[in-house]
Order: structure tokens, then C-alpha cells, then sequence
């Protein structure tokens, strides 16, 4: 998703460009990668946007006459650039890229100023029809995530390192799904009678259908249709949730009384029934996502799918835990703390999880879940 909204940055549209001997060198794919990787962290930190130019020249001829448009792009590119921007091959031959540092969001003002200097000074090494074979996409990051837009996720070429990475762990990604097919299959034929005899009490002890179905946002920042027990009165008001997921976000939220030192959700809601107030201690309101994970929207283990309005609130930095692994029915929130944990933290857990993914974390999180169940405060 090319992004063309940027705002003033005095220091880049009044600045000079820099001399060809004052640029830094062109770095090479893997490095430009890993430096676009640090830039998103950086950016995370300071709050300071930056933005990410992309010339394309796969509609130039695949020959030598290629190489040398591409020579021509980074000597323009070379005196057209400050210093403190970064240029170098998004793809090896085909795709030179730029990262601009420090520009703030709001309007195009940059984005043309930064058009029309690189367009000047390739047009002084390119021939129209040359120029006319390029392909420039601006993108902005922070992403500009839309969690209630189907069709506007995650933009995947800010993070061609995740792309890479899921890529290098095939084997491994595979064996998950095969797990995840397995696993979800055959608990769902074990706890069919049980399923049964759920959606009976629910359907005779209030009005209303047995699945509760709720929009979620999955890995990438792409929604799909969340399944759940239902377990509250159907019509009830979203609102008092919503404002206590802000301040669970912002770190403002207090502890509710339960086990031990108490947890972070709300209890005691008078929206839950009396037979959902028991599905949801005992996390059996939680089965229905077997048929989630059964189509591949979610995993057995995995961060939890967060809601849209949850989304709205995050930081950038907690957008991670949607972008590094596929969400979860179990996780290592829920064997290590649990809705004891600030919110914080649990995103710090979700990311060490990805980080450290494997088939055997994976068995050693479900092995411990079902105590985790039996000594914690339900699900969210």
C-alpha cells in the first residue's frame, strides 16, 4: 500500500541536497533490509515517521540497457538525497530504495518536494521514454492501519524482513499448520457431545444464538470473524468495555478484584449470563476458535486476536504482536500471568514468542495450558 501523505519537514525542504561525494554508499539488499528493520524500531521509540521511496525499473529492458538506468538512478539519487537518508537495493538489480528520516505525517508538501528533486535529477541522466519505465511508490510508516478496512491491513513492503523470515522457516511454518489441522480436527470430533450439550444450556437458558461472532484482526492487520460460546445477553452496550481497553492499553487501567493480587478485566459484568459466567471461567466459551484455526485464520498457539476498537488504541510498537505470528487460541499470556499481567507485558510475551517459535514451545504452551484454565480468571 503506497502511502503520499506526508507533512513539512523544514529540514528537508529547505535543505540542500547533498554532494555525490557527501552520500554514503548504496548499500546492498540484505544490509538495506536490515536497516529499514532498525529505522521501524527507531521510528517506535521517537514517534518520528519516516518514509520509504521505491523505484522500480522491472518494466525496463532485462539487459544491459537496465544496468545502466539503474547506475544513472543512484548517481541521481547520490546528489539528491541528504545525508542522514539511506540508499540502497530494496531489490538486488531491480528496486532501489530510500529511506527518508524524520518526516512528519499530514500533507504532501514533502512527498512532492522529494518527487520533484529526484525527478530533476534523473531527468538529467534518463531519457523520457527511460524515465516513463519507472515505477515510484512512496510508503509511510507508521502504516496507516485501518482495523475496520478489510482492504487496508498492514503495508507488507515495510517488512520485507518478516517476509523473509516466514520464508527461511518454512519447514517449521508447515509443521505448525500440520499441527494446527491435526490438533483442531481432532478436538473438535473428541468435544463434539460436549459442544452439543453447551449450545443446548445456552439456547434454553437465554435468548439469543449458541456462537457469539465478533470481527477480529488477525496477523498483518487482516480481519476475519471471530467464533465464541456466546456467553452475554444479546443487545448489550459495548462502551464500558471500550474505555476500560483504552486505559488497559494506556497503562491507566486498575486491577479488579480476583484471585491473588487481582486481575486486569472487568468483573462482575452484568452483561454475562449466568451459564456464560461458567463458560468463560473455565474458558470452554473459547471452543468454537478450533474451527478458526481449522481455516487457518488462527493457530493453536498464538497471540490473542485483539478487537478492532483494541487496535485503535495500540501504539505502534504493539502492533508487532499482529504482524510476527498468527494469532492464538493459547499463548504464553495465558500460561504466564494471564489477565494478572499489564497489557505491556503481555505484548512482551507475544513477541518473545515469536522470536522463539517452534513445534516444542508450542507442545510445552498446551501441556500447560489446562492449568492455567483451572487457577486463572477466565479468557478474554
Amino acid at each position: 500500500m503506497a502511502t503520499r501523505t506526508t507533512s513539512p519537514n523544514s529540514s528537508f525542504v529547505n535543505s540542500p541536497p547533498s554532494s555525490p561525494s557527501a552520500s554514503g554508499p548504496v548499500l546492498g539488499e540484505e544490509a538495506f533490509q536490515r536497516i529499514l528493520s532498525l529505522e521501524r524500531k527507531r521510528s517506535e521509540r521517537s514517534q518520528r515517521p519516516f518514509v520509504l521511496l521505491l523505484i522500480d525499473a522491472a518494466a525496463t529492458p532485462p539487459n544491459s540497457s537496465r544496468a545502466r538506468i539503474l547506475q544513472s538512478i543512484v548517481s541521481a539519487l547520490q546528489g539528491a538525497t541528504r545525508e542522514t537518508d539511506v540508499t540502497g537495493w530494496y531489490t538486488t538489480g531491480l528496486v532501489v530504495g530510500v529511506i527518508f528520516t524524520e518526516i512528519l505525517v499530514g500533507n504532501e508538501l514533502v512527498i512532492n518536494t522529494i518527487l520533484q528533486r529526484i525527478s530533476a535529477a534523473l531527468g538529467e541522466r534518463l531519457s523520457p521514454e527511460q524515465f516513463g519505465q519507472l515505477k515510484f511508490s512512496f510508503h509511510t510508516f507508521p502504516d496507516n492501519w485501518d482495523p475496520y478496512d478489510s482492504d487496508r491491513p498492514s503495508d507488507p513492503t515495510l517488512y520485507p524482513d518478516l517476509e523473509k523470515r516466514e520464508l527461511s522457516h518454512r519447514v517449521r511454518l508447515t509443521l505448525k499448520r500440520a499441527i494446527d489441522i491435526l490438533g483442531s480436527s481432532l478436538l473438535l470430533a473428541l468435544l463434539s457431545p460436549l459442544l452439543l450439550f453447551i449450545a443446548a444450556a445456552i439456547r434454553l437458558t437465554s435468548k439469543g444464538g449458541v456462537l457469539f461472532q465478533q470481527k477480529r484482526i488477525g496477523q498483518h492487520g487482516t480481519p476475519f470473524t471471530f467464533l465464541k460460546f456466546r456467553s452475554m445477553y444479546v443487545n448489550n452496550d459495548a462502551s464500558e468495555h471500550k474505555e476500560y481497553v483504552r486505559q488497559l492499553i494506556a497503562g491507566q487501567a486498575e486491577k479488579h478484584p480476583g484471585n491473588g493480587a487481582g486481575v486486569f478485566k472487568l468483573t462482575n459484568d452484568p452483561r454475562i449470563t449466568p451459564v456464560g459466567r461458567f463458560l468463560r471461567r473455565s474458558s470452554l466459551d473459547e471452543l468454537p476458535q478450533l474451527i478458526n484455526v481449522l481455516r487457518g485464520e488462527m493457530s493453536l498457539v498464538g497471540p490473542r486476536p485483539p478487537v478492532p476498537y483494541e487496535v485503535e488504541a495500540y501504539s505502534t510498537w504493539h502492533r508487532r504482536r499482529l504482524l510476527e505470528a498468527k494469532p492464538g487460541i493459547t499463548g504464553l499470556w495465558q500460561v504466564h500471568g494471564r489477565s494478572r499481567v499489564e497489557f505491556d507485558e503481555m505484548v512482551r510475551l507475544d513477541l518473545r514468542y515469536a522470536r522463539n517459535c517452534s513445534p516444542w514451545l508450542d507442545v510445552k504452551i498446551l501441556l500447560q495450558t489446562p492449568k492455567a484454565v483451572i487457577g486463572g480468571d477466565g479468557a478474554c
